[in-house]
């Protein structure tokens, strides 16, 4: 049974993405880039405030920025509060010559470093963050109304970029069905920042005029608006799959001093879910010159690199590549693409051999030039190209033979010669590079082993050491490190990977209930291959506190592997993320762990994981026998267009069909729990009610809960829904009443929302 003190760890394990560094310190270093980024320094949080440190890595030395103790005495002295040298209360610092400058106690303050004095400053405030600002710092782009307005960040002075804007026709915004609308208004923002890229020489902007004129039109009703009045009437422009209409992006170039505004002379950019320039499928060449822009027809078998002339609006194609399927430049939905334009060729991203692989394309005639990269492994990201060495260096998975997800760090001849790993040891990779490239930050870890942050030169030698991760808070919350393990998929062939977090407090001899902590794909992983805890471990982490057995894993159909993989969900969202290998997963998990009860297996997920746990309980009734659906996208006939038909197929309405849980209904036989948000913007309620609907007509025995006002990550209520969803589960598979307890509420702070937005 879960108790008092179980709800407590789960408590502290589900708040902590809220809280960066509460419970594991030194996991994640944020450079600050100074100096052109020859120099950066970053902070370590424990919970309850920070430190700074300062790092060259040419001289390869990492130190305090400054002298914690001191200027903790003076502030406390200036300031007439506590301070903790080794907590300081500011999150950030601004370099300002030999002075810093920070903000605490309601007030700004700068530090003198050569005497330590201590003084209240004027605060220059950072901007807008509704603002796009220049390269140089001297102008910035924002919206006004529909339209694009820039200003001189010097004296002030406005002026109109744009002035054609209209309702459902303007400029700089991405699709109103991807706009995060109801989490704005919580946190007092209007909308997004605009859509824009500023020219290298700060000269231009890179927007697009955005036409949802003929979307369908969708709406939420607001039943409690926070001023206590009616019930209000929230109108969203929302494409189902096989509208005719969906959102178009027509590519612009708008010259900042003569206010020129240059259209593409080419059709608008089909934009289903994000814009363009948000996802970098549109950029500046590196002088300025041009503009590339990747574009694919609504069928997504065709991928086309076109230049922009930012003078004329001309556009030519380059290159394209057509498939069987999506053709993708990256697997993953929300990464960049892995294209990079040099100065006379391009290096192109490509499955056409089954794995993910680099090719060098002639940038002005189209031809081909070569291959660059091959083997069983996929290329990830391109880190760098030293074009006077004609090398490239990237990232690649499929390098370590006990896990095919893990990254490494590798360089190859743009001939395809010298291939060689920089990163040659079977850890987990994740690089960050500054816009010098003389180096790279690269984090070491696995699943189960706290990250090694270092600074290394493109050889692979470490310049200087940065952190060694702290998860002594984290341990004693009684948390463990998960399980990494391989098992057959339900073809009985096919090797699958997952996590296995044991039970806090476990106890060999015991039998536990399990949890399939689940999400399907196709556009992301379930499982990452480094060390996350609170990242995609948000729901796991706190279930396994509670004292069940939880289980993650990526099945066929889900991204990071060979395209085979990723295309067993083609057409088959159905399947959410081939739920007969999360069945044939936990049977053999159970065959070899008898601490594992097979008869009480739940489910848990949120949003594509809300689907996949209401549709684990219908196809799969056997295995599953209780489960919890949050925000669940259970209706894909009515569900975002870009979404569906990319995995589903653009004219596919048996599949769309196919993937609704409606229709599944009365397959009912465990007990289930759906949860949705009143005002989910992105997985419209509807989804919930329309599965409740035909649940009560087929007279079956479920729970629903709708929370008033709340958006689709349920994040202003997230530990109030976590709990109910902790209850349910503890009641039904535990088969015991669970303890009183009441956790605290999140609130919507800076940091919460900047985890949220990352």
């Amino acid at each position: 049974m879960s108790t008092t003190q179980d709800y407590q760890a789960a408590e502290q394990l589900l708040r902590r993405p809220a809280r960066p560094g509460e419970l594991v310190v030194g996991d994640k270093v944020r450079p600050q880039w100074i100096d052109g980024g020859d120099r950066f320094w970053y902070a370590v949080g424990n919970g309850a405030g920070w430190r700074f440190v300062l790092v060259d890595p040419a001289a390869g030395t990492r130190a305090p920025a400054f002298d914690h103790a001191r200027l903790a005495a003076t502030l406390a002295a200036a300031s007439g509060q506590q301070v903790d040298p080794e907590a300081l209360p500011f999150p950030a610092i601004q370099p300002a010559g030999n002075a810093v400058e920070f903000g605490a106690f309601g007030a700004y303050w700068r530090c003198r470093l050569d005497d330590y004095t201590c003084e209240p400053a004027e605060f220059t405030p950072p901007g807008s963050p509704l603002d796009v600002p220049s390269p140089d710092g001297k102008l910035a782009v924002s919206r006004r109304g529909h339209d694009l307005w820039a200003r001189s960040l010097s004296d002030g002075r406005e002026w109109a970029l744009t002035t054609d804007g209209a309702p459902d026709h303007q400029y700089g915004t991405g699709p109103d069905s991807t706009s995060n609308a109801t989490l704005l208004r919580k946190i007092g923002l209007p909308y997004l920042p605009p859509a824009v890229a500023w020219s290298p020489d700060s000269t231009k902007v890179l927007a697009h005029r955005t036409d949802e004129r003929a979307v369908r039109q969708t709406h939420l009703v607001q039943a409690s608006p926070a001023d206590g009045g009616a019930p209000v009437l929230h109108t969203q422009r929302y494409a189902y799959p096989g509208d005719e209409h969906m959102p178009q992006a027509e590519l612009v170039v708008l010259d900042v001093a003569t206010g020129t505004v240059v259209r593409a002379q080419a059709e608008p950019l089909l934009m289903p879910q994000m814009s363009p320039i948000t996802t970098k499928w549109a950029w500046w060449s590196q002088d300025g010159s041009a503009v590339y822009y990747l574009a694919r027809p609504r069928d997504l078998h065709t991928l086309s690199l076109h230049r922009l002339d930012p003078a004329t609006g001309e556009v030519t194609t380059v290159l394209s590549e057509t498939g069987d399927t999506r053709v993708e430049p990256n697997q993953w939905l929300y990464e960049p693409p892995i294209v990079k334009v040099l100065a006379d060729e391009v290096l192109w991203y490509s499955q056409r051999d089954g794995w993910g692989h680099l090719y060098r394309y002639d940038l002005r005639t189209g031809e081909p030039l070569g291959r660059i990269t091959s083997g069983p492994w996929a290329v990830q990201q391109i880190l760098r190209v030293d074009e006077a060495e004609r090398v490239v260096y990237f990232t690649a998975a499929g390098l370590v033979d006990e896990d095919p997800y893990r990254r490494t760090v590798c360089r190859v001849g743009l001939d395809g010669s010298g291939f060689a790993k920089v990163t040659d040891d079977p850890s987990d990779h994740v690089a960050t590079v500054p816009d010098v490239q003389e180096y790279f930050i690269d984090s070491a870890s696995t699943v189960d082993t706290p990250p090694v942050t270092r600074v290394r030169d493109w050889t692979g030698r470490v310049l200087v050491e940065l952190e060694r991760a702290d998860i002594g808070k984290l341990t004693a919350t009684g948390w463990t490190p998960p399980e990494r393990f391989r098992v057959k998929a339900a073809d009985g062939v096919t090797d699958i990977y997952g996590v296995l977090y044991r039970p806090r407090g476990f106890d060999p001899a015991k039998r536990y209930a399990v949890v399939d902590n689940v999400y399907p794909g196709p556009q992301v992983n379930r499982v990452a291959p480094c060390f996350d805890p609170g990242g995609m471990g948000m729901d796991a982490e706190p279930l396994a506190a509670l004292g069940f057995v939880v289980v993650a894993l990526d099945g066929r159909g889900t991204p990071g592997r060979s395209k085979a993989f990723h295309d067993a969900s083609y057409g088959r969202l159905a399947d959410a993320g081939c739920l007969a290998d999360h069945a044939a997963a936990l049977r053999q998990l159970a065959e070899t762990r008898p601490w594992m009860d097979p008869d009480r297996i739940g489910v848990f997920g949120h949003s594509g994981g809300g689907f996949a746990a209401a549709r684990a309980m219908l196809d799969f009734p056997e295995v599953f026998k209780a489960g919890v659906a949050l925000s669940g996208s259970h209706d894909a006939p009515h569900f975002n267009l870009g979404f569906v038909e990319a995995y589903d197929g653009a004219d596919n309405p048996e599949a769309w069909a196919r993937t609704s849980n409606a229709d599944l209904a009365d397959r009912l036989v465990g007990k289930l729990l759906l949860v949705h948000g009143e005002m989910d913007d992105q997985v419209h309620p509807a989804h919930t009610l329309r599965l409740a609907d035909r649940l009560a007509a087929a007279d079956k025995d479920f729970e629903l809960l709708i929370v008033p006002g709340a958006e689709h990550t349920l994040i202003d209520c997230i530990t109030y829904v976590r709990k109910r969803s902790w209850d349910f589960l503890v009641r039904e598979l535990m088969g015991t009443e669970p303890p009183a307890y009441r956790p605290a509420p999140i609130a919507l702070g800076p940091e919460l929302l900047a985890e949220l937005f990352s």
